[in-house]
């Protein structure tokens, strides 16, 4: 088993490891005394690994409470967090008590934004079960729901307590849902590690899964504890975002998050100009079983950019590749977006 341990404004372990769900009643009362928990999963999570997850928190003391909604970024709304918070009020859950967020991204996030805000803030532990959650959003403390204007655009830095990363359950997951956490891996190698994104392009990437989900949070682990609220550094993280969300929310959503950045990085290569670097991505997605062009037009994913929350003003953040294991923040004024769209999209499509 591997301990990483983040000292942030709050310190934490993220442990990655085989049998992790199974012993999470073990490693949760090493920090909490017994209490209640809120177990909070979707409709997918929760005939796997509720009951285990469950009959491990009783067997340490704990009394537990599940709530499961219907899975899918569709969820992600202040809809369904109104529901998860009225769940934890009438469970009486009190500022002694904690909340497990038992799923991927989409749950860690919810989950996380309800211990954020209910009672003004209870902890929380994460168990990521998907290799998206377990590599990126499980780790750093962003919580967040979607707003129709665009993606995370409500939400709050709160922390986890824990974060229990099982690599038995992720190497369970099926082709589609590794690739989509695949394209997180992918952008840590390009944005400072070369030899992962080499792994990236090997045939062999799904038996390093343990190794590779290390990488990727000690990467993470340091941008977190060097710039906690997204000020600087940890703006790194955003490589393929903008671009990314944009094209999630002209698909309604329908593409999944992975996806949505893997295009985003592609896009950010050849609006940067980097012609090689765009063609490595696009292996690298390839190999992996990623998509690397998307069908919109540049000027209807430029308007959808327009409400990204990494926009300051007339501005917005763009993370862009100078080559593989380097990035530049670049401060874009926002009318130049339908060009970079334009330079991005034409680039790939000459690539592929």
């Amino acid at each position: 088993m591997y301990t990483v341990h983040l000292q942030a404004s709050k310190a934490y372990d993220i442990l990655i490891g085989p049998g992790l769900v199974k012993e999470a009643g073990s490693h949760i009362s090493r920090i909490f005394n017994p209490c209640k928990a809120a177990v909070i999963t979707d409709s997918n999570v929760y005939p796997l690994y509720a009951d285990c997850v469950c009959r491990s928190l009783e067997e340490n003391g704990f009394a537990y409470d599940t709530y499961a909604f219907p899975a899918g970024e569709q969820s992600k709304n202040l809809s369904t967090l109104s529901d998860i918070l009225e769940f934890m009020a009438e469970s009486q859950l009190t500022r002694s008590d904690i909340v497990v967020a038992l799923g991927g991204g989409v749950t860690g996030d919810m989950a996380g934004f309800a211990a954020a805000v209910y009672a003004r803030g209870i902890p929380f532990v994460q168990i990521p079960t998907t290799l998206l959650a377990a590599v990126d959003s499980s780790v750093g403390g962003k919580t967040a729901v979607d707003l129709k204007a665009g993606k995370n655009l409500a939400g709050a830095f709160h922390q986890p307590s824990l974060v229990l990363t099982d690599t038995d359950v992720i190497a369970a997951l099926s082709d589609q849902l590794l690739s989509e956490g695949a394209a997180e891996v992918i952008k840590y190698g390009v944005l400072q590690d070369k030899e992962l994104f080499s792994w990236m392009c090997s045939d062999a990437w799904k038996e390093k899964l343990p190794e590779i989900i290390l990488r990727s949070v000690e990467i993470k682990r340091m941008m977190v504890m060097e710039d906690e609220f997204d000020t600087g550094l940890r703006k790194m993280l955003n490589l393929g975002h903008t671009f990314g969300h944009a094209i999630e929310k002209c698909a309604d959503f329908s593409l999944s998050h992975g996806f949505g950045v893997a295009i985003g990085m592609a896009i950010a290569a050849g609006a940067a100009g980097k012609m090689d670097v765009c063609k490595e991505i696009i292996r690298a997605n390839i190999n992996c079983g990623l998509p690397s062009s998307t069908a919109f037009s540049p000027d209807i994913l430029a308007n959808a950019a327009l409400t990204d929350k990494k926009r300051s003003g007339a501005t917005v953040d763009l993370i862009l590749p100078e080559e593989i294991g380097r990035c530049n923040i670049v401060k874009t004024p926002v009318e130049q977006l339908v060009t970079l769209f334009e330079k991005g999209l034409n680039t790939v499509k000459e690539l592929i």
